[in-house]
């Protein structure tokens, strides 16, 4: 008979940053363990996980009490050896029966190839659940994803257990009977305890579907995480709104609320206030000290200025909660004193002041200090300046100043702070709002879907931060492998390509590499891994990790593997193009002829580079047509390309790709009439060049031939 099974192990308070892989991954392994001991149908019913402060539990539909019998047919040996004469069980055969455990009537001779063999044929008795429970049990708390785990001592005082954090109790209940299983030193029962001081603390389940609701009417214990955090996030948003107020932007409140949702079991929502004059520190470091060390919500205005009022997530609900209020409101101002305490005193020394003592800071220990970082990119960033036609001055200023702020104790205390900080110190010093900006902005993107630098110093510093970073840690031997990257470096070279499709900014990447190559002290970009420099393959390198990350964000920005490769297989394609070279691609495989004319062009590519003569092409020589097909080709060809060089030179990509649609049938015509493999080497070589001719004007906007292979 099926039945819904109920397994909870109840615990001392649970890491709560972990809390919710935890008890998704504790249900999946018990159901994953009964499902391979046929206790379970992989797709009957589904499975509800519970995770709370103290608990770990998951409620598992239609789970058998024992799995069905099975009939297993084993080969033993041939049966010229199994029998004897008359078709009598040989000595053999007997002596291996006696070893599984069995008897001849449970025989059978099949012929397998040209061979007769004798057959076992045995009906293996189903698995009980309390015995397949307790193996699922075990393997799920034994491979449960956590870092590190408690050792901790049993009642008897002789027996040591090992879990992420001490079980007071197991329930395990099938229907309405308990499971005869334990782990831990714990035997199941059928009793759960509720909320530390406001439930009952031992609450009988009367069956598997009674526990949720059980636990809310007697427990007060909302146990299902994603309903708590629902009720969370409810009273959060009402009583904001009550206030006039918002929690402030997504991003923001989602990871704070997934963790006050681990350190409570049944949440309930409190105004708390500070003193007003604490907002004349800047608001971040105040959001940060209530987000981070507090676990508050801070409040904001319409306008997304912080107000003085805050809201607390408690684990008690109480008709009066002056108490729980004062005494947060006692915690935090104190805290927040901290926060104006390190502003004021930052403020006493300018961030020029700071710069030289960067050099104490170090930056890699190959690659020397934060002031010699700093110095490179000031240079740098000097040099991207005058290729956009921006200000290089203030771009070098905002580099000069972009990491004085690490030396700030406001920094020192929140990491999450650099730049912010020093945009804030820097507009007290009096900089120029563009330079006080770029201090900031110099680290955006941050993360995926991050705001891009706003103004042109801020790109120009950001771009150059994030180069010396890329050619830095790649010459020194520090490139990505696998899922390690400490360094970040693929979030920078995401950071590169964003900043100059998005920017379209007018600069290629290879050159731009080469300018960051060249900041560096010569002979310091050494792999010392393998002891030799790297200056020879760098570039090439960084270009290839970078042009990745550009193939990856394209994609993700809905265009197919195959229109990504046509173009950024193409050398003369720049970032701030690619865009607009792909919308071309898509409007070009929109014609009834577009995958034909790419077949071509690759049959062109095929015949070029076969021949050898690829190096050697020159322009073709109309004198030397000997057929109409071939002069119609070149007339195409050559009427065509000025203009379609003239729309691409207007950045007209669409257009330009689609006018090169017109050379179609002149080259369907070409390979219909014209050998070109002919024995006269004038006639030969002269058709390779109209080839090579076709090729340079189909392949302008985008690599066609990329378009056949996946299309």
């Amino acid at each position: 008979m099926n039945a819904n099974l109920l397994v909870e192990l109840f615990t001392e308070e649970l890491p709560p940053k972990a809390l919710k892989q935890l008890g998704e991954a504790f249900g999946q392994r018990l159901q994953d363990g009964l499902i391979r001991s046929q206790l379970k149908d992989g797709a009957a019913g589904d499975t509800r996980h519970f995770a709370t402060p103290r608990r770990l539990a998951v409620l598992i539909r239609d789970v058998r009490r024992k799995s069905p019998d099975r009939t297993e047919s084993k080969r033993l040996m041939p049966s010229k050896i199994a029998f004897g004469a008359g078709g009598k069980p040989s000595a053999a055969l007997a002596k291996r029966l006696e070893k599984e455990g069995a008897t001849a009537d449970q025989l059978e001779r099949r012929i397998e190839g040209d061979t007769e063999y004798a057959f076992l044929n045995q009906t293996i008795p189903g698995v009980t659940l309390a015995a397949g429970l307790q193996t699922a049990l075990q393997d799920a708390i034994a491979k449960l994803p956590t870092p590190k785990v408690m050792s901790y001592q049993l009642a008897d005082g002789a027996t040591t257990v090992q879990f992420v954090r001490p079980a007071h109790g197991l329930v395990a209940l099938h229907g309405s009977e308990v499971v005869d299983v334990s782990v831990l030193g714990l035997k199941a029962g059928r009793v759960t305890h509720g909320h530390r001081f406001q439930g009952v603390p031992d609450i009988p389940i009367a069956a598997a579907d009674a526990y949720e609701e059980a636990l809310a009417a007697h427990g007060q214990v909302i146990a299902a995480f994603d309903a708590r955090r629902a009720e969370t996030e409810r009273q959060l948003r009402a009583k904001a709104a009550e206030l006039g107020a918002s929690l402030g932007p997504e991003n923001d409140v989602a990871p704070l609320l997934d963790e006050v949702t681990a350190l409570v079991e049944y949440p309930s929502v409190y105004v708390g206030a500070f003193a007003p004059e604490f907002l004349a520190v800047p608001q971040e470091c105040l959001i940060l000290t209530m987000r981070q060390n507090q676990k508050y919500f801070p409040l904001f205005d319409a306008a997304g200025k912080l107000a003085n009022k805050f809201l607390i997530v408690s684990n008690m609900r109480l008709a009066d909660p002056q108490n729980i209020v004062e005494g947060n409101q006692r915690v935090v101002g104190p805290r927040l004193e901290d926060a104006r305490f390190f502003y004021k005193q930052d403020r006493k020394q300018r961030l020029e002041e700071r710069v030289p003592q960067l050099a104490r800071v170090v930056y890699h220990n190959k690659l020397g200090s934060q002031l010699e970082r700093t110095e490179r990119v000031q240079l740098l960033a000097g040099r991207i300046a005058r290729q956009l036609g921006v200000d290089d001055a203030q771009a070098k200023r905002a580099a000069w100043l972009a990491k004085a702020d690490l030396l700030t104790n406001m920094v020192g205390e929140f990491p999450e702070l650099q730049g912010v900080m020093g945009r804030y110190y820097a507009i007290a010093d009096g900089e120029d709002a563009g330079v006080s900006d770029a201090i900031e902005q110099h680290y955006r993107p941050r993360f995926a879907g991050d705001a891009l630098p706003s103004n042109e110093i801020s790109v120009v510093v950001a771009l150059a931060d994030k180069l010396e970073t890329l050619i830095g840690m790649f010459g020194v031997g520090q490139k990505p492998t696998g899922d390690k990257d400490p360094y970040a470096l693929r979030r920078q070279a995401l950071g590169v390509v964003r900043i100059l499709v998005e920017k379209k900014l007018p600069i290629e990447l290879d050159p731009l590499l080469r300018e960051s190559q060249d900041i560096f002290t010569p002979g310091l970009l050494t792999d010392t891994r393998a002891g030799n420099k790297v200056s020879t393959t760098l570039v090439f390198d960084v270009s290839s990790f970078v042009q990745e990350r550009a193939k990856s964000y394209l994609r993700d920005k809905g265009y197919s593997a195959s229109e990504v490769e046509s173009v950024l297989s193409l050398p003369s394609a720049k970032p701030s193009e690619y865009v607009e070279r792909l919308n071309a691609v898509r409007q070009f495989l929109s014609l009834t002829d577009a995958i034909e004319l790419a077949e071509s062009d690759k049959r062109i590519r095929n015949i070029i580079n076969k021949s050898g003569a690829a190096s050697k092409i020159s322009l073709a020589d109309e004198n030397n047509f000997i057929e109409a097909a071939e002069r119609k080709l070149f007339n195409s060809v050559r009427t065509l390309r000025p203009q379609v060089d003239s729309l691409i030179q207007q950045g007209n990509f669409e257009r330009a790709l689609l006018l090169t649609a017109h050379v179609h049938l002149p080259v369907k015509q070409f390979f219909d009439e014209v050998m070109v493999n002919v024995e006269d080497e004038a006639t030969r070589n002269n058709r390779f060049a109209l080839l090579h001719e076709v090729s340079n004007l189909t392949n302008r906007v985008a690599n066609l031939s990329e378009l056949v292979i996946k299309a």
